[in-house]
């Protein structure tokens, strides 16, 4: 990453810290861009160069973790189980999460405490989940050669393997408070699902 690449990730981390601190504090709503922008010395049309507003600033983890998952399935062997491929790419988002510094975990789990407070955010946040696993989905059926419209069994690969991490985030309870806690769970879902799988369900 080059000086101004690391300038600009700095910048953006800066305007999500204060973000959430300025959340926690003083609530979501009552929060506005001019606040967060003055917290970190920046002017609000800067802010909008990083993010289109609060709401982007909240769902763009999910933005993240779609584009791990989508850099790992274009490196996975074409003839390979969709399945399969998809739980590389699960455990790509995982592995990113768990070589997460101090500082990135604290995020996660402010931007956990700040969705479980606003249900309109969850909604927002279940649509982008929904949005990846469409995204996914046409990868998927792009791999497998058919079309992604009418295919279910790409859809249904998909969906198995987002409601995997779900499952282990959320199961068997959603208060845990360390990250890498979280993160065992989740691989041993993963695991889970697919030692319960028939070899060759997917093909």
């Amino acid at each position: 990453m080059g000086l101004r690449e690391r300038k600009k990730t700095k910048t953006r981390l800066a305007i999500l810290d204060a973000a959430l601190d300025l959340f926690l504090e003083q609530g979501y709503d009552s929060t506005t861009i001019d606040q967060i922008a003055g917290s970190v010395e920046i002017s609000p049309r800067t802010f909008f160069r990083y993010f289109t507003g609060k709401d982007h600033l909240v769902l763009w983890f999910h933005d993240q973790g779609t584009e791990i998952m989508m850099d790992t399935l274009r490196t996975r062997p074409a003839d390979e189980p969709p399945f399969t491929s998809l739980s590389h790419a699960l455990r790509a988002v995982l592995d990113d999460m768990e070589g997460s510094t101090p500082d990135d975990a604290a995020r996660f789990l402010k931007l956990h405490q700040v969705l479980d407070g606003n249900p309109r955010l969850v909604g927002l946040s279940v649509g982008k989940a929904a949005e990846a696993e469409r995204v996914l989905a046409r990868e998927i059926a792009s791999r497998r050669g058919v079309d992604p419209d009418s295919d279910r069994l790409s859809h249904l690969a998909v969906a198995f393997a987002m409601s995997t991490l779900r499952v282990g985030f959320e199961c068997p309870r959603r208060d845990v408070d360390d990250l890498h806690e979280i993160v065992r769970r989740m691989r041993e879902t993963i695991e889970l699902t697919q030692s319960l799988m028939r070899p060759g369900w997917d093909a």
